[in-house]
């Protein structure tokens, strides 16, 4: 188990590491969007900025911190839950949800994402796919982002069922599973 612990930790890393590279993401494409806005802006007075590439370029920052950011989101408990029950309910039910939650829903979803998004990816680099507006950016590269972001949220969600076994376990503090396995990283022994 603590094999797996090391593993989950290692997972717990590289999302977090990803985390911060969205974060500056965001920042670009928060830059972009305010570019293309005064861009529009500015061809009412015969400045023409604006550009296709732009605005795909726009769109595709914004793909990129969705796919990369989402298994950070899911490692710092950021994500959506439909919580019902779940918030009435002790720790240790928490991470038996969790858990069977991870197993029965998350990790599936990931697979099929990524098996059925894969034959797209490949048609899309086998034509070296572009935009169909002119001066647009080539698609094939953005695709490719699609089963690479599903493949990291597939590794962190097997990083949260060994936390959650762990939990279970009593290799890790049970008394809040909704904190971050990296937060309490150094509480757990090596």
């Amino acid at each position: 188990m603590l094999r797996g612990l090391r593993l989950a930790r290692a997972i717990d890393r590289l999302s977090e590491w990803l985390g911060s590279g969205v974060a500056w993401l965001t920042i670009l494409m928060i830059a972009l969007a305010a570019f293309n806005t005064l861009a529009r802006y500015a061809n009412r007075f015969d400045f023409n900025l604006a550009s296709n590439a732009y605005i795909e370029a726009q769109w595709y920052v914004f793909s990129m911190v969705f796919l990369l950011g989402a298994a950070s989101a899911l490692r710092e408990n950021a994500h959506v839950r439909v919580d019902v029950f779940y918030g009435r309910l002790g720790p240790r039910s928490q991470s038996w949800i969790d858990l069977i939650g991870t197993l029965v829903f998350l990790v599936p979803f990931c697979v099929v994402a990524i098996v059925v998004s894969l034959p797209a990816v490949e048609s899309s680099w086998r034509i070296l796919e572009g935009s169909p507006d002119p001066g647009g950016l080539p698609r094939y590269p953005i695709k490719t982002l699609i089963p690479v972001g599903f493949g990291l949220v597939l590794l962190q969600g097997v990083a949260h069922a060994i936390h959650c076994v762990a939990r279970l376990r009593g290799l890790e503090p049970l008394e809040d599973p909704g904190r971050s396995a990296v937060a309490h990283a150094a509480e757990v022994p090596r």
